[in-house]
C-alpha cells in the first residue's frame, strides 16, 4: 500500500509487467488510441506507482530533463479506473514533483496534459504555454510549472 519511486534498473520484471500492462489498459485501450506506448524513453526514468494488493493502482513516469524536453517531465500519468475518485492523482502529482524538485534538483517541469485535465494540472501552478493541439486524435496542451 505504499508509494515506490524506482529507475529503470531497480524494477523487478513484474513490477514493469505489471506498470506497462497497466500503461497499455489506460492509454492505449481505454481512449481507443493505437499508438507505441513503450517508446524507449522508460529506460531513462524514474517510475512512481502505488501498489495495492498486487496491482498497481496509480503510476506516472517521471523524466530527468534533456528525455522528453531541456526541463524535467512527468508523463504517462494514471489512476487505475476503479481506484479513481479517491485523491489519488493528487498524491501521486505532489509526490513527482516532490522528487523532482527534491531529489532531481530541477526547479521547471514542462508536461503534455490532455486538455480535459488543464484545470487539474493548473491547481498545482502549471501554466499553459501553447493553444490546445490534437496529438493521436486526443486534445492535449503543454504546461510548466517554475518553481
Amino acid at each position: 500500500m505504499s508509494w515506490k519511486v524506482k529507475s529503470f534498473n531497480e524494477l523487478s520484471t513484474t513490477e514493469l509487467y505489471m506498470i506497462l500492462k497497466e500503461r497499455t489498459q489506460v492509454f492505449v485501450v481505454e481512449q481507443h488510441c493505437p499508438y507505441l506506448e513503450v517508446d524507449g524513453k522508460d529506460l531513462h526514468s524514474y517510475h512512481l506507482y502505488k501498489e495495492e494488493n498486487g496491482e498497481v493502482t496509480a503510476y506516472s513516469r517521471i523524466l530527468p530533463s534533456g528525455i522528453s524536453y531541456e526541463e524535467a517531465s512527468i508523463g504517462r500519468v494514471f489512476v487505475k479506473r476503479e481506484h479513481r475518485g479517491r485523491g489519488l492523482a493528487g498524491e501521486l502529482l505532489q509526490k513527482g514533483l516532490a522528487f523532482i524538485h527534491d531529489e532531481l534538483k530541477e526547479k521547471t517541469v514542462k508536461i503534455q496534459a490532455q486538455e480535459y485535465l488543464r484545470e487539474f494540472y493548473g491547481s498545482f501552478g502549471f501554466e499553459a504555454v501553447t493553444d490546445t493541439y490534437l496529438d493521436d486524435g486526443i486534445p492535449h496542451i503543454d504546461m510548466i510549472l517554475e518553481e
